[in-house]
């Protein structure tokens, strides 16, 4: 099927402009993280009929196909038509057109939300502990509480020793309860360092009255610097926010360009049509089983700001997020209208019909055409975990030279 060309000049237009647009990168995950346009979002040609109604949900959004030469587009376009989406085109030129017209390529995945992270810690200067820090304060039996921000499979499988699993948006509600002592030292971890910068800096944008640190490089850091790892931990932290904890992570979203919503006002953008519109309960897997509202897909917040390129491919779309206790749900809130979306937070709903059931999950990519992480699994080599934090430490100036990406920190 024939399909009109977009230039990399109008793609750039349109991300500079805030319009909608999905510019999708059809080669496996693998190849894809050797290098793409910062917004572009991996959907591999052989999963469209799996991904592509869960992460595109308006059918006639744009959608810009591309890859590197390798002629998947036709196939792409192909099957996209197939579901019905009407506003398809492809980049004139592929990926090979991108970088002749001189625009910046990003290495990895989820690699805006990476480079938000880093940008976030250059501007607030986000305090950090090496590992050789943390371990001696473990060592001297410090007074301190280890907050490992990673979804909980992730912990289980290697943590920092005597740390408590509190993934990334729980954080503000959950620190009263691991850390109630005021005077106790709040550490905060990753496998790297993204999530750990994020969840420090969340914590002392809500004011918590503890000294947070996050652990510089997390349990890549660790691991290089010949510290031991735990493996199958399960200690999970007990909700309880600190003292005004709620009430600050409102004013945190507040002060984002947040807005709330209650159900009028939510008809209204659903009736929109013309837009495309996200809406995500970033509660916990076992809370939104118990009843979530209708319509709404599970995506735990930490892991939504970690990795929102996969869960709203559509850059320029709205996002409504839920969560009856509402504190994850402005923290997450924040940090995504930091990374330009309009993003929205829906009050209340539960006490109406909730849908029951487990979280709609996406089969996973093959292992062979998956990227592995650096900073997953106990076996990565040592040189890969280092070249992959001098990545994450480049990725500012990255940032600079790309010049689209609209962040700002507040």
């Amino acid at each position: 099927m024939m399909l009109k060309p977009v230039t990399p000049a109008e793609i750039r237009r349109a991300l500079l402009l805030r319009e909608e647009l999905a510019l999708l990168d059809l080669r496996h995950e693998a190849a894809f993280a050797t290098g793409h346009p910062l917004f572009a979002a991996n959907m591999a040609v052989d999963r469209i009929a799996i991904e592509a109604e869960v992460r595109l949900p308006r059918k006639d959004a744009p959608v810009v196909l591309y890859d590197d030469g390798d002629g998947l587009v036709a196939a792409g376009a192909e099957r996209l038509a197939g579901l019905g989406y009407a506003n398809v085109r492809a980049l004139d030129g592929g990926l090979k057109a991108w970088r002749a017209a001189g625009f910046e390529v990003f290495a990895d995945v989820n690699s805006y939300c990476k480079a938000f992270g880093e940008l976030v810690e250059a501007r607030r200067h986000t305090p950090s502990l090496s590992a050789d820090e943390v371990a001696k304060l473990i060592a001297d039996k410090a007074d301190i509480a280890i907050l490992d921000v990673r979804r909980f499979d992730e912990y289980a499988t290697m943590n920092i020793p005597g740390s408590v699993s509190v993934p990334g948006a729980e954080l503000v509600l959950r620190a009263g309860s691991a850390a109630p002592d005021p005077g106790t030292t709040i550490i905060v971890n990753c496998a790297g360092r993204t999530r750990s910068i994020i969840g420090a800096q969340s914590l002392i944008n809500a004011g918590v009255p503890n000294k947070v640190r996050a652990l510089r490089n997390g349990t890549i850091g660790w691991t290089l610097a010949r510290h031991t790892l735990d493996h199958g931990s399960n200690r999970r932290g007990a909700i309880g926010p600190f003292e005004s904890g709620p009430a600050n992570a409102r004013d945190v979203a507040y002060r984002a360009g947040v807005r709330h919503i209650g159900a009028s006002e939510a008809a209204a953008l659903y009736a929109q049509t013309g837009r495309t519109l996200y809406r995500f309960d970033v509660r916990d897997a076992e809370e939104y089983a118990v009843g979530h509202l209708p319509g709404f897909r599970h995506y735990p917040g930490g892991q939504l700001v970690q990795e929102t390129d996969m869960a709203a491919p559509v850059r320029g779309a709205r996002i409504v997020l839920t969560d009856d206790k509402g504190v994850r749900a402005d923290m997450t809130a924040s940090w995504l209208a930091q990374m330009g979306w309009e993003v929205y937070v829906l009050d209340g709903g539960y006490d109406g019909a909730l849908e029951v059931g487990p979280p709609q999950v996406v089969p996973k990519p093959d292992p062979a055409h998956r990227y592995r992480r650096p900073y997953e699994g106990t076996d990565v080599a040592a040189r890969a975990m280092q070249a992959y934090l001098d990545w994450e430490y480049g990725l500012v100036e990255q940032l600079r030279r790309d010049g689209t990406h609209g962040f700002y920190v507040i």
